[in-house]
């Protein structure tokens, strides 16, 4: 292999390129310095301060010479790089390094040093350019085994220094003749790494922050008549209320028209004469160039493109996607869409209805994203009829751009969202999904629902990485980083709704009470399906009355016995068998009145309800009107307890209120800390899915108590207790997640043998695509870190058999590795417990006769192990997930149903612990009916140690060991295949960047 300084000289780089977001949310391109940048560089150069000139020269530094010029746009991307980061075509900053020897002199390799020298323009100081580009010439630095930095900075020089100092790298400083000399180590570190992490958080949100709460936006494409999709978004403003400037922009406008819908229209952009944050598109896809061209050059900071005809049309759309991508970075803007349907902030202070939803939603803890406008138009409306109002919504169409890891990062720290629900049909960078949803969910509740699990691709328009890995594979994984995975948006909003409104479960333990035995029982049966432990139902009887009702939610929710409850509830039915009216009104008041009184700390509550008309009503009546922007602020609401509770004949007076308040010391809800309660609201009617609507209204009276709330109510007990299990779920794996598991450390690990082993076995003459190895060099590979494999001797012959039984030591197994008899002992191709030679060739004979040929069969023996049960471990890396860690029983239920288990390497205690236990043969490993339980202690070992192996060599692509034999004390390896090949990029370890295109 070349090494660096062998490669050709002039041999352009194209893989440094690069999109970056800034700590403004604006984007920059950084790439290579070239001799054609002669001018840019002249011209970014005059631009600069005379003090950042004499910052960077120590010196007054008015022009660059020709010779300078020629110095700093020739390079020969090896010893010596220069990048820009780029606005428009134009450079905002440079970084260079030349390679020095010990002495400072330029230098080829070996050398591993190099000199680094920032200029940043001061216009776009403060925009976090220099600390990108230090990310970026890093890691070139680091490709051409350059291993230090070395810097010279005036002292006044701050903001530089602290470039430098807030890397993260390990680092040394002193000071020399009046300057700040700093050496810094370029091998990344745990804490460089979460400083690149945070500021991608806070670059990425911050993106998103200026897409969603814009000063002003432009609708370029509104029509002059009414009607179409530019004067449809328009009008949606206007609706919403939205509080910043709003512009109408056509470029086909008479010269006398001066308004649309009474907002000022201009023909271009550049007409308006004052900043625009945010311009919607809905003109035909030809005529989106010129539009973001126009956009651009006038400084508009974001996009919103509705525009089909792009990638999900074919080659042609997909190629017009990428040039649309590349035109907006070049110009510092970022993208929704394009084939998008909308964003929509409720926020008091933004109201911004961006989108073709012709209703604005209501202000809620909700953050909502979709990649389909058709799943986006029933969740919204689903949403709003159940009452539960959304803090945001981004409808994102193709994601050519900005995805479902930039809301990730922004609703991450966003004060106003308490739940995150999420509907994906592909995801563009799993690994970095996986690592921000998991930190996401540890303080907020992530639910997903995949769509196009099945299809075998992409759906047209999204740009994905390829996965070998089945779905299921996928889910777990999800799972292990906290995400609530359901499968149907009805799922979706129902797990939402809850987990809005309610706090999170403390266990599995569920009270179910109700005036309906049979209803009671089916609850009971879905939480056992479910995995809770649900407690007796108890039942009121079909006479209950709503105080009834009351009385016995609030000995459940005093009960510490139990940790959530379900009310199950059937119309009541007078003597004459007619259904009286009023019912849902009255218990709902009932119920919310248990609910405010109860003890902390609390518990979630949810309503399973069937036919129960006045129910329904009550909920319709509450929610059919959507309240102005004065009534979302929360006002005090009476103390419960003032006054007499409505009596079941007569609800209590007043209309229902809007609004209540939290008790400062009441409980958090599932994603935040407490906040106060506004009573949600949504229209009546039938849900997506054609149930009846499912938020419990607020009661007539009493009024709603601190820290209430809103109950989520169900039509049916399968849909409520999967709601609760996944809530149960998820608030186990928040307790886990607090107390994070460890990669321990365990003896006889030869990384260095192993490296140096692997390297031997890659070497130039292996094939390109990888090499299996053979049984002997598997062996020793494992060996080094403590896996012992059983020896396994061929036994081409009846007396090469018995050779390796003498060897070996009787008794044995005699076992065919042909590839169609390889693990099926089912088809008869073991023998077990040959104790003497005798039954050693009778075995031996009885094999060829029944299967084949030795030749075809491949006969071997191996010395008997203690019984047990037999186990499979893998372990393979996914171009697109990473490195998964697999586990389960060996045979069919592993191979025919799909019974494994999997967790992302590195996997610390807690994952080996989970994965033996999570599979649903499970019992099998732990005494079941009599048995000896096996030594899970040893096996988690085991699994441990592939996946160091994994962590520290990306080049073991794959691991199989298999059978593994537990016993009940101690394993055996029977059997393994490694196979090493040039691992994949790790696409999550770089320097951050946007996708490309």
């Amino acid at each position: 292999m070349q090494s660096a300084s062998e490669q050709p000289e002039h041999a352009y780089p194209d893989h440094w390129e690069a999109d970056v977001v800034l700590r403004d949310g604006g984007t920059a391109r950084i790439r290579p310095i070239t001799v054609d940048d002669a001018d840019r560089l002249v011209s970014f150069y005059e631009q600069v301060s005379d003090e950042s000139k004499y910052y960077r020269f120590f010196a007054p530094y008015p022009r660059l010479s020709a010779k300078d010029v020629h110095r700093f746009t020739h390079h020969d991307f090896v010893d010596r790089v220069g990048l820009a980061a780029t606005v428009g075509g134009e450079f905002i900053a440079t970084v260079r390094y030349d390679r020095i020897n010990a002495q400072g002199l330029p230098a080829s390799a070996p050398a591993d040093e190099a000199e680094v020298a920032f200029l940043v323009q001061d216009a776009h100081q403060g925009r976090g350019v220099a600390s990108a580009l230090l990310e970026h010439i890093a890691a070139v630095a680091r490709e051409r085994d350059i291993r230090r930095f070395a810097a010279e900075v005036l002292p006044a020089n701050t903001k530089m220094i602290k470039v430098f100092t807030d890397a993260g790298y390990t680092q040394k400083r002193s000071f020399e003749d009046g300057s700040v000399r700093l050496h810094l180590d370029l091998e990344p570190t745990d804490r460089s790494l979460a400083v690149q992490r945070a500021r991608e958080q806070r670059a990425e949100a911050r993106s998103v922050q200026r897409l969603l709460a814009p000063g002003s936006v432009a609708v370029v494409g509104a029509g002059r008549t009414p009607g179409g999709v530019g004067r449809t978004v328009l009008r949606n403003l206007l609706e919403a209320g939205y509080t910043g400037r709003t512009y109408a922009v056509n470029r086909a406008l008479d010269a006398g028209t001066a308004s649309l819908d009474g907002v000022p229209a201009f023909r271009s952009v550049g007409d308006i004469g004052q900043a625009v944050d945010l311009a919607v598109l809905a003109v035909p896809a030809e005529r989106v160039p010129e539009a973001v061209a126009d956009c651009g050059e006038h400084g508009v900071r974001g996009l919103v493109v509705l525009s089909a005809g792009y990638a999900e049309s074919g080659p042609e759309g997909r190629e017009r996607q990428r040039e649309l991508v590349r035109q907006a970075r070049s110009y510092g803007m970022r993208i929704i869409g394009p084939n998008a349907f909308g964003i929509i902030n409720t926020s008091a202070g933004v109201r911004l209805n961006a989108s073709l939803a012709p209703q604005m939603p209501t202000s809620g803890r909700i953050g909502l994203f979709t990649q389909s406008g058709a799943i986006g138009i029933a969740l919204l409306a689903g949403l709003h009829r159940r009452g539960a109002g959304l803090s945001s919504f981004i409808s994102a169409g193709n994601r050519a751009d900005v995805s479902g890891n930039d809301l990730l990062q922004h609703w991450y720290d966003d004060p106003e969202t308490d739940v995150v629900l999420l509907y994906l049909e592909s995801i563009g960078n799993p690994r970095k999904f996986t690592r921000l949803a998991r930190r996401t969910a540890a303080v907020k509740p992530v639910v997903v629902v995949k769509g196009a699990r099945h299809s075998g691709s992409a759906p047209p328009g999204h740009r994905v990485p390829v996965t070998r890995i089945p779905h299921a594979t996928v889910s777990a994984l999800l799972r292990q980083a906290g995400v609530i995975r359901v499968d149907t948006v009805t799922e979706l909003v129902d797990a939402g709704l809850l987990l809005a409104a309610q706090p999170l479960p403390t266990g599995p333990r569920v009270a179910i009470l109700g005036n309906s035995e049979s209803l009671g029982l089916l609850t009971y049966d879905a939480c056992l399906t479910e995995g809770l432990r649900p407690l007796r139902p108890l039942d009121l009887t079909t006479a209950a009355s709503p105080a009834d009702f009351r009385e016995a939610l609030a000995a459940a929710l005093a009960d510490d016995t139990s940790d959530a409850v379900v009310v199950t509830a059937i119309p009541w039915v007078g003597e004459n068998g007619i259904v009286e009216s009023g019912d849902g009104e009255v218990l709902a008041a009932y119920l919310r009145e248990a609910v405010a009184s109860a003890p902390a700390p609390a518990k979630p509550v949810v309503v399973v309800h069937v036919e129960m008309g006045g129910l329904a009503e009550a909920l319709s009546a509450a929610t059919s009107t959507r309240p102005s922007p004065a009534t979302r602020t929360t006002t005090p609401a009476p103390a419960v307890g003032s006054g007499a509770p409505p009596r079941p004949e007569a609800p209590g007076p007043g209309a229902p209120s809007r609004a209540g308040t939290s008790s400062p010391g009441g409980p958090a809800k599932a994603g935040s800390p407490p906040h106060p309660v506004t009573v949600g609201s949504g229209t009546g009617g039938e849900g997506p899915d054609g149930s009846a609507p499912g938020t419990l209204p607020p009661s007539p009276a009493p009024s709603p108590a601190p820290g209430s709330g809103n109950i989520p109510a169900y039509p049916a007990a399968e849909r409520a207790v999967r709601a609760l299990a996944e809530a149960v779920r998820y608030g186990q794996w928040r307790r886990q997640a607090a107390e994070p598991g460890r990669v321990p450390e365990y003896e006889h690990i030869d990384e260095a043998g192993a490296a140096a082993q692997i390297e031997r076995l890659l070497g130039p003459d292996a094939d390109a695509r990888g090499v299996t190895l053979g049984a002997d060099a598997a062996g020793e590979l494992l060996a080094r870190y403590g896996i012992t494999v059983l020896p396994t001797l061929p036994a081409p012959t009846p007396d090469a058999a018995v050779a390796a039984a003498a060897r070996l030591g009787y008794p044995v197994a005699l076992k065919t590795t042909a590839p169609h008899l390889r693990h099926r002992p089912d088809l008869g191709g073991v023998r077990l417990d040959l104790a003497t030679e005798g039954q050693l060739r009778t075995a031996y004979a009885e094999l060829t006769d029944s299967l084949g040929k030795p030749e075809e069969l491949h006969p071997v023996v191996q010395a008997m192990v203690p019984r047990g049960v037999d186990t499979v471990v893998r372990s393979a890396i996914d171009p697109a997930v990473g490195a998964v860690l697999s586990f389960g029983l060996a045979g069919a239920a592993s191979e025919l149903l799909g019974d494994m288990s999997h967790r992302l390497v590195p996997a610390t205690d807690r994952d080996a612990a989970e994965l033996v236990r999570s599979i649903r043969t499970a019992p099998l490993l732990f005494g079941w009916r009599g048995s000896d339980p096996v030594d899970t202690p040893a096996l988690q070992e085991l699994l441990l140690r592939v996946s160091r192996l994994v962590d520290d060599h990306p080049e073991v692509v794959a691991v199989t060991l298999e059978p593994v034999v537990v016993a009940s004390r101690g394993l055996s390896v029977l059997g393994a295949m490694v196979r090493l090949a040039a691992p994949p990029p790790r696409t999550d370890l770089g320097p951050r960047s946007l996708p490309s295109y």
